[in-house]
């Protein structure tokens, strides 16, 4: 059984093609890093996958064909972090962690000590439980993105999709959020599907990579085979070199000033 796979997905907007027969699958367990330049359906294929759009051909999540889960039932397979949270409700951590908990419960039902405590285990997870009596909008954006996080873990989801989590975070913050990441699906086996613009977060993360070009994708596997050279500048529209800082490090990539890339 995959987490997911999908069969000539494709999205449209009105008139405008975004997705064009997108062929994905992806093994339960593992992380993958959907990487390419704006404009190229990254996040449509995230919010296609969440069933939150509507898309044409087949998408089964975890062996099971999209359009047969109810929202309740895909909500306890599946958790989808924005990228900006938003923090415009006077919510605290521990009540923003614990609507994490709506799926699992009966219509008018209350959260129950099992609930939580679910709650208490996501903040210690992600290191916010210090912050469980303070506002949202109170937080910066790396202890918000966390604490969006936590929310997501307390749903007990298999599959996770992040649209740009470490968005706008400083470089300790980035890696902070894809450590987390990394540690939730090694300890607990989920699946993770991110969409992110840092390629060299993706090169040191990414177990798979899939890199979109106009509405498809133009490369997928291991970060060797995805990043390269004539790839990436033919996708980006400027020469790139990759190239590792250390013999058994991960691939870094440089964009070149000044420079064009070529054609697929």
């Amino acid at each position: 059984m995959k987490a997911v796979a999908t069969r000539a997905l494709g999205v449209a907007y009105g008139d405008r093609q975004i997705l064009h027969q997108v062929d994905l699958t992806v093994e339960p367990g593992s992380f993958l890093v959907i990487i390419g330049p704006n404009g190229t359906g990254k996040t449509s294929l995230l919010k296609a996958l969440a069933g939150l759009i509507p898309a044409s051909g087949g998408i089964e999540i975890l062996g099971r064909p999209l359009a047969d889960y109810s929202r309740r039932q895909l909500a306890r397979q599946l958790a989808m972090v924005a990228q900006h949270a938003s923090s415009d409700f006077p919510f605290t951590v521990a009540e923003t962690v614990l609507m994490g908990r709506s799926p699992h419960l009966g219509l008018l039902e209350s959260e129950g000590e099992h609930d939580l405590e679910l709650a208490r285990q996501a903040m210690a997870f992600t290191d916010v439980a210090h912050l469980a009596g303070r506002r949202l909008e109170a937080l910066s954006g790396g202890e918000r993105q966390r604490v969006i996080i936590a929310r997501a873990i307390c749903q007990q989801p298999r599959l996770i999709l992040l649209d740009e989590p470490t968005a706008s975070l400083d470089p300790a913050h980035q890696v902070r959020i894809m450590d987390l990441l990394e540690r939730l699906r090694r300890e607990q086996g989920v699946t993770v599907i991110m969409v992110s613009h840092d390629l060299n977060l993706a090169a040191m993360y990414g177990e798979q990579l899939a890199l979109m070009h106009d509405g498809r994708i133009a490369l997928l596997g291991s970060p060797e085979a995805v990043l390269t050279e004539a790839g990436l500048s033919a996708c980006y529209g400027c020469a790139m070199e990759v190239c590792r800082t250390a013999p058994a490090g991960p691939l870094r990539v440089f964009p070149v000033p000044g420079s064009r890339g070529g054609e697929f």
